[in-house]
């Protein structure tokens, strides 16, 4: 393969200072409407990064589940790896890669789990089989076979066929209460714009432009 010349311009347009919102959470919610009306696939899917004890960074695609000026919120087993290294080291990023449009958003922050009413409530709101996949994956774990996956499925749809599926104590929220927020849009010639919000002591947000 000849990766070496594969490459595009990005010609969709710059970021400006004075276009941008005080607060990067209205910003992110105007980018993440705008990819939304444009109908990008999985507008929600961002990279999760977090570090094992040894130092060793992993990554992995979680949807985002909602996003306010508290944070951003994601759901996952409670015994993944992602939730076992973010219990050594709270300190996470995640990214948004909105190729289409050539846009990207950094986040760095400290992850914490949402209280239990939360993911009650966002559990209960997921279809059925969603419910009951949560119970049966026993996430990040090695796993003999799918068929072993798929039988433990069929035995959980058996065993709630009536009532509400509960929620497992295993699964539920993180919040990632964010200190520092990039936004990133393609430029031509890689003279890409990118601007920074580092939250401050008084927690406002200070803006900075970066380098390409």
């Amino acid at each position: 393969m000849d990766l070496e010349s594969l490459r595009r311009e990005y010609l969709q347009g710059g970021l400006h200072r004075a276009d941008l919102a005080a607060n990067p959470f209205d910003q992110f919610a105007l980018w993440m409407q705008q990819a939304i009306d444009l109908n990008l696939a999985d507008p929600t899917a961002m990279t999760v990064a977090t570090v094992g004890a040894d130092g060793q960074p992993s990554q992995r695609i979680v949807l985002l589940k909602h996003v306010d000026q508290r944070g951003f919120v994601f759901y996952t087993n409670y015994g993944s790896r992602k939730a076992e290294e973010l219990s050594v080291n709270p300190k996470i990023s995640l990214h948004f890669p909105w190729h289409v449009i050539e846009r990207q958003v950094k986040v760095c922050g400290v992850a914490s789990r949402v209280p239990l009413a939360e993911s009650l409530k966002y559990f209960a709101s997921r279809p059925r089989e969603s419910q009951l996949a949560a119970i049966a994956s026993q996430q990040s774990r090695v796993l003999d076979s799918r068929t072993v996956l798929l039988n433990q499925f069929e035995s959980l749809k058996q065993k709630f066929k009536s009532g509400q599926v509960p929620l497992p104590d295993f699964w539920g929220g993180y919040r990632v209460d964010a200190s520092e927020i990039e936004f990133w849009q393609g430029g031509a010639h890689r003279l890409h714009d990118r601007f920074r919000y580092l939250r401050q002591a008084d927690g406002s947000w200070q803006i900075d432009r970066l380098a390409p």
